[in-house]
């Protein structure tokens, strides 16, 4: 078991100081407050990594729009010119 870079032991260690100054009334309060931190804080993580990852879809479909249809509209005013001259002119 690695948690932050902690072993067994060290984590052994921690706890008993924390249970000396905070008492065994106490610890459980901390602990709960402790894991809804740290539960808040890996919602918003995950919150922020989706509203990025959804950011650089938007951009990437934006710029594929912007370039793709630039090229096709040019063609095809050329050929609807094309077409009314051949009309008039056949007229």
């Amino acid at each position: 078991m690695n948690f932050f870079g902690m072993g067994l032991p060290e984590m052994v260690v921690i706890l008993v100081i924390a249970l000396l100054v905070f008492g065994p009334k106490k610890l459980p309060e901390i602990g709960r407050s402790m894991g809804k931190a740290i539960k808040g804080f890996q919602d918003a993580s995950r919150e922020f990594e989706t509203e990025l990852k959804q950011e650089v879809q938007r951009l990437d479909t934006t710029e594929k729009s912007e370039t793709a249809p630039a090229t096709e509209p040019t063609a095809i005013a050329a050929g609807s010119e094309k077409n009314s001259s051949n009309s008039s002119a056949q007229s």
